[in-house]
């Protein structure tokens, strides 16, 4: 059975480097550690590895209800502890008063730095207060350069995780039944427009599924996919129940409020 045909084209690259840490890992008994994967990967990362007796495997973000998390493959007989994702929280103030940010705000800064977002994992903006969890191999260069967000003159600092902040954003499900798993059908039952307004929003590139734009309305969304619409907020395909009898999907799609 072709392994590839359970996934998308766009993710084989990313199948082909877990099946290489897995030849790794199995031949040389060393450790290997991801950069920040989305859900998606993380799911993909998990249903490679599977229950193969041979290795262990986690993932951790800083802490469980963490959305982008590393992952870790190791040979069977290692302890996996929080110390080996080599993450750190770096933390500042900013004068709200006078100045209000938003996490894209945040976002962008650390991107102008010229830092990939797989470096990056959650981040939080609130009551003057930005986290953010990053590689401990970036944190140096974060402290010295990210001096100013928006106009904001900042100052990073490593702290505990133990202090990271507490995410207010619930993810609320609603059992569905939809007629396909193309996006605009999803987009049309998530965020309860019509199919008409749904392909609009596509198409003026609005729509990212898993942090990427996309602009083709019969766009297959698969389970675990995350989806941000500019202006409605983002959801995620939790899970896919299986067919009913008039042949629509059983589904539960969850939105952040």
């Amino acid at each position: 059975m072709d392994l590839y045909q359970h996934f998308r084209k766009e993710e084989q690259p990313f199948i082909d480097q877990v099946l290489s840490w897995k030849e790794d890992v199995s031949r040389n008994h060393i450790v290997k550690l991801s950069d920040f994967l989305d859900p998606r990967e993380q799911m993909i990362f998990s249903s490679l590895i599977g229950k193969d007796s041979e290795f262990k495997h986690d993932v951790f973000g800083g802490d469980p209800s963490a959305e982008r998390k590393k992952a870790i493959l190791a040979p069977f007989y290692e302890e996996i502890t929080s110390d080996h994702f080599e993450i750190v929280l770096l933390e500042a103030s900013y004068p709200e008063k006078f100045v209000t940010l938003e996490h894209r705000d945040v976002l962008g800064a650390f991107l102008s730095l010229g830092i990939q977002r797989k470096k990056l994992g959650d981040l939080t903006v609130k009551d003057g207060t930005v986290q953010i969890v990053v590689s401990s191999d970036i944190s140096p260069y974060v402290l010295t350069n990210l001096t100013e967000i928006k106009k904001a003159k900042v100052q990073f600092k490593e702290v505990s995780l133990d202090n990271k902040l507490p995410n207010d954003s619930q993810w609320v499900p609603q059992e569905s039944t939809i007629s396909s798993l193309r996006l605009d059908v999803v987009l049309k039952e998530t965020y309860r427009m019509s199919r008409q307004q749904a392909n609009g929003y596509i198409q003026k590139g609005l729509v990212k599924v898993n942090f990427r734009t996309v602009e083709d309305p019969s766009f297959a969304i698969q389970q675990e996919d995350m989806i941000s619409v500019r202006g409605k907020g983002r959801s995620r395909l939790k899970s896919i129940q299986g067919l009913t009898k008039k042949e629509k999907y059983k589904v539960t799609i969850e939105k952040l409020n």
